[in-house]
């Protein structure tokens, strides 16, 4: 369940009342995980994968009601804001323009009443709040253009010298949004510890690439493959696939695994030690990629045209590791998979992922039918690149494979497909089932979160006030019990 799917009157989910009622919801369905997408600010193309950090929180997650409850705001602040037509899609453009005059209100009268709480908050983050607020603050100066457009060859490049005086210079702007990091973390710290209280844990979402358009590419070009003008020598993608002729051009920098490797991947410890300040359980987005990654020549409008390189492997996923003794991860190893992946999946301990949308083949053995799903595994319906199970049946491959599905599953139309999904998910050996809230919700395909290759429609659905009901909490927490994957 995404974040910004959550209900509210201010366009976007956010941390406020919805979510500690979704909260409640689970515990009283039996639910003991919170799955999320990425919390990240996000950039072109809305996209919770393309970032502007990958330390720092979404500012649309900030709930304005908890600002108007800590006198931040006040209700006449909030009254007669358009946040668009439709309460069940993000309106992305409406909040740009909205969101951010409440929040620099908020600001105005918070930065001298908050003053020793905002320092405390930047020193205890100086490793990467001062990059981020500044490369805000230029952003903002610059027209919000992409930081390899940026006029001033020195800020671009980021010589020391010239982020030395524009941190003086725009003082103001670079403490705005270090402010609006504060506000976010103090909400989140909030929801995570009812969360805890209440026996949920947050399994968040670590894109294996970071944004070229980020802080984290702008303040360290060392670790990515750049030229000497920082522009992109390959760029991240994956080949064609069953989703795509023409593979997925993602644009991500590649990283300079020579480098971080020199570095004693001191950056991703930094990466890893920020996301378990956000989450309890860390799915590794695209795990794939370590063990080999396609680098597609930059310039090229198709990912086709890509080769595959060694990634750090072991070397990586290990030192990790044993940094983080009791960190929690899931493999998300999907895709086109080779036996050097497998080992390193092996290797690595990690549990991986099966998607029981994969897994019905009349013809032939998938490793993602449900007999497949062993105990070291996190079992899904799908993901947020998946249709939801109705557009599944609907978008199907033909009345063939959807017979077979359904005698497999002994589907019935009392029971209906979402709930036949969910049923066989929860009867697997899997560890964990993770199953999307649009099929608890019985939701068509309008609801997909994402299409993977397409740029528009997508990250914008939202559920509607008055979707959980006590009721529907019972029938979740009914059929979790009859598998034994809570208590009673």
């Amino acid at each position: 369940m995404p974040m910004s799917s959550l209900p509210s009157p201010y366009g976007i989910g956010t941390m406020g009342k919805s979510a500690y009622q979704f909260v409640d919801f689970l515990r009283k369905a039996g639910q003991r995980y919170w799955q999320l997408l990425p919390l990240g600010p996000t950039s072109y193309g809305d996209s919770p994968y393309q970032s502007f950090s990958t330390f720092a929180g979404n500012p649309y997650f900030i709930d304005l009601d908890l600002l108007v409850k800590d006198g931040l705001l006040t209700k006449a602040d909030l009254a007669d804001i358009h946040w668009g037509d439709n309460a069940e899609r993000v309106d992305y453009g409406c909040l740009f323009v909205q969101r951010f005059p409440l929040l620099r209100k908020a600001f105005a009268r918070g930065r001298e009443k908050l003053a020793a709480e905002l320092d405390a908050f930047w020193q205890e983050n100086r490793s990467w709040l001062p990059d981020y607020a500044l490369f805000m603050a230029m952003k903002q100066h610059f027209g919000m253009a992409a930081w390899t457009e940026w006029p001033e060859e020195d800020i671009r490049l980021h010589r020391p010298e010239a982020v030395e005086r524009c941190h003086e210079e725009y003082r103001d702007e670079v403490a705005f949004w270090a402010f609006l990091q504060y506000l976010f973390f103090r909400q989140w710290n909030g929801l995570r510890r009812y969360a805890h209280e209440n026996g949920v844990a947050f399994i968040g979402d670590l894109p294996i690439y970071v944004a070229l358009d980020s802080a984290d590419v702008w303040s360290s070009p060392a670790f990515f493959q750049l030229d000497e003008e920082n522009v992109p020598k390959a760029v991240a993608g994956v080949p064609p696939d069953e989703f795509t002729e023409d593979g997925q051009l993602w644009g991500n920098p590649l990283y300079d695994w020579d480098a971080m490797r020199a570095n004693d991947y001191g950056w991703w410890i930094r990466r890893m030690e920020g996301a378990l300040k956000l989450y309890d359980v860390i799915r590794i987005d695209h795990f794939r990629g370590f063990e080999s990654y396609w680098a597609v020549p930059y310039g090229d409008t198709t990912a086709k045209n890509g080769q595959w390189l060694p990634g750090p492997g072991m070397d990586l996923i290990g030192m990790l590791q044993n940094w983080f003794p009791q960190m929690e991860l899931i493999a998300e190893d999907l895709g086109f998979t080779t036996p050097g992946v497998e080992k390193l999946l092996a290797d690595s301990r990690l549990p991986g992922m099966k998607v029981l949308q994969f897994g019905f083949d009349p013809d032939g053995e998938s490793g993602y039918a449900p007999h497949n799903c062993h105990k070291h595994s996190v079992c899904y319906i799908g993901t947020h690149d998946n249709e939801t199970v109705k557009g599944w049946v609907k978008a199907g491959k033909g009345q063939r494979f959807l017979r077979y599905a359904r005698e497999y599953m002994h589907i019935t139309p009392e029971e209906g497909w979402c709930w036949g999904m969910i049923r066989t998910g929860m009867a697997t050996a899997s560890e964990l089932f993770v199953m999307q809230m649009q099929d608890v919700l019985e939701l068509g395909g309008e609801c997909r979160m994402n299409s993977p290759g397409t740029a528009a429609g997508n990250w914008q659905w939202r559920m509607a006030p008055d979707a959980i009901t006590p009721a529907l909490a019972t029938k979740l927490k009914k059929i979790t019990y009859t598998y034994r994957r809570c208590e009673k």
